[in-house]
């Protein structure tokens, strides 16, 4: 009818007539002696870079483990005080700083920036390594995976060019991706997971590839949730491809997921707001690299020092990745009162946007532990568990944090140990994730090394190009 409203058009999906033609192509590629060089030196490649990235990791537990347990200890603190992080992040701030300002490749690409860094190279490696030990160790709220794509990644290239290999721009891209990869595996503990991350970042199909992402994986986890479902009203099995943990899960229920739901959209606009404060901070610190990185370092150590004296516990639990004091919270998550639970959320929270924009770190860890600690806050809710809403907080929040959806879910599953909670981690993540790509883009991140120029005070001239925001977004792949 002619007054008929249509809607969009689906995504295209290519007819069976291009489906030939790009297997010829395939199979084309895959005869090609240049091809079959490159797959071959990344796997030679896989063994120095993983064994790069497990020094790399220890040598960060190393010196965090001397700063914040042996040297408190030997001072005569069971727990690092108060004020602890304070000098400690002054000083990684001002090193920061520096390295931004003098050092080739700016000591790595922004956090705020997502995981979706510039092109690897191996000048950079000395300033990613530098900036990479005076942030973790020394308390800055981020975690150790953007300075292992990067390290990766340049290692790769290094050991190309020791080599003597011909470089092309592929051969380039598709060796730091296989060392960026490999890295990543170290920290992740789980090879598939460093794989998809980097399909993700990549951006592979671009945004058409989300929105047929999207709804296969959103269709996956309802038919999860019916299927399992049957399974239990009927007592009939259809049969799957899992392995029954030892470990009891509880059973999902309506609770659960409406909850989860709920959850996911609050979650996502939360982090929404503290990722498009890390990317004002950025802003800030490019103007003056050196002075005003150490401003927003010391900034998120008065967050610690806060939460601190606050509470009473330790100020490590906001001057870390999370990493560690998520397995706490997971283990015992009845030893956090509320009033803890909602001053690591805040705090936490204003150390993570101020570390985004200034220090290096990527920012997988402290969206899931953000996410964690909101689970376990809401878990007294009608019909909600612990379980499930750890599962799903953590699953919004790192889905919407990354714009990754899919890496997303496979971390949070793989970091559960089981499958039992994988339809509301399905749930989250994609519903976390649709509901921060539909809020409006923050401000572009400059890059590493850039001075920002400051904004103009009057309005944009007739007929100029709006700013872009893609590099403004958390996320490496997603669209926008």
């Amino acid at each position: 009818m002619g007054g008929a409203v249509q809607g969009p058009a689906p995504p295209a999906v290519p007819s069976s007539a291009t489906q030939p033609e790009e297997a010829d192509r395939l199979r084309e590629l895959l005869r090609r002696p240049a091809y079959l060089k490159t797959l071959l030196f990344s796997a030679l490649i896989g063994i120095p870079v993983s064994l790069a990235a497990f020094f790399f990791l220890a040598g960060i537990h190393e010196l965090e483990h001397l700063l914040w347990a042996e040297l408190p200890a030997g001072l005569g603190w069971n727990t690092p005080p108060w004020w602890w992080p304070l000098p400690l992040l002054l000083f990684g701030g001002l090193v920061v700083g520096a390295v931004a300002r003098w050092l080739p490749g700016a000591g790595g690409h922004v956090p705020a920036a997502g995981l979706h860094a510039p092109g690897a190279t191996s000048a950079a490696l000395p300033g990613v390594i530098l900036a990479t030990f005076a942030s973790l160790p020394l308390g800055a709220t981020l975690g150790p995976e953007a300075p292992l794509i990067a390290l990766g990644g340049g290692l790769a290239l290094l050991f190309r060019d020791r080599a003597r290999a011909q470089a092309t721009p592929q051969s380039s891209a598709l060796l730091g991706a296989a060392g960026s990869a490999a890295a990543l595996s170290a920290i992740f503990g789980n090879p598939l997971v460093g794989a998809v991350i980097l399909i993700e970042v990549a951006g592979v199909g671009g945004p058409q590839l989300f929105a047929v992402m999207l709804p296969a994986l959103l269709a996956s986890g309802v038919g999860s949730l019916v299927f399992t479902g049957f399974g239990r009203w009927t007592g009939l099995a259809t049969g799957n491809l899992s392995m029954k943990p030892g470990v009891p899960f509880p059973r999902l229920d309506a609770g659960d997921v409406f909850w989860s739901v709920l959850m996911a959209v609050g979650i996502a606009a939360v982090v929404h707001t503290v990722l498009s404060a890390g990317r004002l901070t950025a802003v800030f610190v490019a103007r003056a690299p050196v002075l005003r990185t150490a401003v927003c370092a010391l900034g998120a150590g008065v967050c610690a020092a806060v939460y601190a004296l606050a509470v009473g516990r330790s100020p490590a639990d906001v001057a870390s990745s999370g990493q560690a004091t998520l397995a706490g919270l997971a283990q015992q998550p009845y030893a956090w009162g509320a009033g803890a639970l909602v001053a690591v959320l805040l705090c936490k929270s204003a150390a993570y946007a101020l570390c985004l924009g200034s220090l290096r770190g990527g920012p997988v860890f402290p969206s899931l532990f953000l996410g964690a600690a909101v689970g376990v806050l809401i878990a007294p809710l009608p019909g909600l568990g612990v379980v499930p809403g750890m599962a799903a907080g953590m699953a919004a929040s790192s889905a919407a944090a990354l714009r990754l959806p899919v890496s997303s879910v496979l971390l949070v599953v793989l970091l559960l140990g089981s499958g039992a909670m994988i339809p509301v981690v399905i749930l989250a993540a994609v519903v976390g994730f649709v509901t921060v790509e539909l809020l409006p883009p923050g401000r572009a991140v400059p890059p590493a090394g850039e001075t920002a120029a400051p904004p103009p005070s009057g309005p944009p001239a007739a007929g100029a190009a709006p700013p872009t925001t893609g590099a403004g977004r958390a996320g490496g792949g997603g669209p926008g």
